[in-house]
């Protein structure tokens, strides 16, 4: 059996978690530099805010319907949701966190659980411990512990937030009430394809047949079709390291010159270092990405980037934010408004293991160096050891004017008990 834990509106949750004051009302979160609306709560839902309703379109009626409008607080919905997984790991050894605020648990050698029970001790443990409201499903696979939880945030009131599908009639059930669009794996694509085959509800979907969709879609989607039919074949991912690595940002304002470029390079390409070493990778190549305004179609655009190959793999921040710099001056062109830049790291390799350049080789003083920096960085996080071509006072320069306290990762934000 699996089971899918989903959050409910998580950031949300999180604001309220530590201003109560907010329960029961509408709310909604911004996206970066406080562009449009990426989560709300029920309430606000229900007052008819769109989700990607640019703010600043939608500000009278977030005003006139006492929305509390808050920008993302990403430092407390990542510490959340740390927090939030380490409690599902005591309910299964087998967990994939699939988002910041969904995982799925695997359960093998459970089977004379009671799964109602134990999804509602999972639920009360979370809530308890983190305040944080969640749904579960359980099901014998996972697109169906996914069907499983939609039932469960549905209905809060007849599943008690728990929804386990564990017999053939549920099942079919649940796939004859469950829209095609609202299965996980199926994108519009998919969707829009199926339906010419008069596809409306996933049970639809799980009437054709095996050779006709193993001949027109990929081993994936028969994957998914068995998984819906109660056939396990979707299996808990394992984590793995990451292919390429990228950091790209919108600046809250535009840039045209070359100094402030510069500066957001070396921070991103900070930042790409710092995941190469986390997952203890070296690269080959450095991409470096300037655009201008798209939205501003009176101004000259000019979208360019740039790749570096190295001779040799590398995973120190003087190196990468060195020729990413130079790469970033190399294609900047005066007279531009530039409003977003990037750094992608790619052809990694393991750092401990790799081919050699008997010619050329990464400066040996660097290694001991960021292994030091990190573990300052570590340990005293938002005070962190930076390069001098940085901006001391901020890592990303956003516009987040309606910022909510970082009650969890920052001592002077820490909750004040009278």
């Amino acid at each position: 059996m699996y089971a899918l834990v989903d959050c409910n509106n998580f950031y949300a949750s999180c604001e309220r978690v530590f201003n109560p004051s907010l329960r029961q009302k509408p709310i909604a979160i911004l996206s970066n530099n406080d562009g449009c609306v990426i989560s709300m709560s029920d309430e606000a839902k229900a007052l008819g805010l769109p989700f990607g309703a640019p703010i600043f379109k939608w500000e009278a009626f977030c005003k006139k319907n006492n929305i509390k409008v808050l920008s993302s607080n990403y430092p407390l919905y990542g510490d959340m949701s740390s927090r939030v997984m380490s409690i599902l790991q005591q309910f299964s050894p087998d967990v994939e966190v699939y988002s910041i605020d969904e995982a799925f648990l695997e359960f093998k050698g459970f089977e004379a659980y009671n799964f109602d029970d134990y999804g509602t001790q999972i639920r009360k443990r979370i809530l308890k411990w983190t305040g944080i409201p969640t749904s579960v499903g359980i099901a014998p696979t996972k697109a169906l512990s996914k069907v499983a939880n939609k039932i469960a945030r549905k209905f809060p009131n007849e599943t008690k937030g728990v929804y386990i599908i564990d017999s053939e009639e549920k099942r079919l059930k649940a796939l004859k009430w469950i829209l095609l669009g609202d299965v996980w794996g199926i994108g519009r694509g998919l969707q829009k394809q199926l339906a010419e085959k008069g596809c409306k509800k996933a049970f639809d979907f799980t009437q054709l047949s095996d050779d006709w969709v193993r001949k027109n879609f990929s081993i994936t989607e028969w994957k998914l079709k068995k998984d819906l039919e109660g056939i396990s074949k979707i299996t808990l991912d394992e984590v793995k390291s990451k292919k390429a690595i990228a950091t790209t940002r919108s600046f809250e304002n535009t840039f045209s010159d070359i100094e402030n470029i510069k500066e957001r390079i070396s921070t991103f390409a900070t930042s790409c270092a710092e995941k190469l070493r986390k997952q203890e990778s070296s690269c080959y190549m450095i991409i470096v990405i300037l655009s201008s305004d798209r939205h501003k179609k009176d101004l000259e655009q000019h979208r360019v980037s740039k790749t570096v190959k190295l001779s040799y793999p590398t995973d120190s921040t003087l190196t990468i934010c060195k020729y990413a710099v130079k790469a970033a001056t190399s294609i900047f062109k005066k007279g531009i408004e530039y409003k977003r830049a990037g750094v992608i790291v790619t052809g990694l390799v393991p750092t401990y293991n790799h081919q050699l350049n008997i010619f050329e080789q990464e400066n040996p003083k660097h290694k001991p160096l960021m292994l030091a920096i990190d573990g300052i960085n570590e340990k005293y996080k938002d005070y962190k050891i930076k390069l001098g071509n940085q901006d001391l006072e901020r890592t990303w320069k956003m516009r987040q004017e309606r910022l909510s306290p970082r009650y969890t990762t920052n001592i002077n934000d820490i909750l004040k008990v009278k």
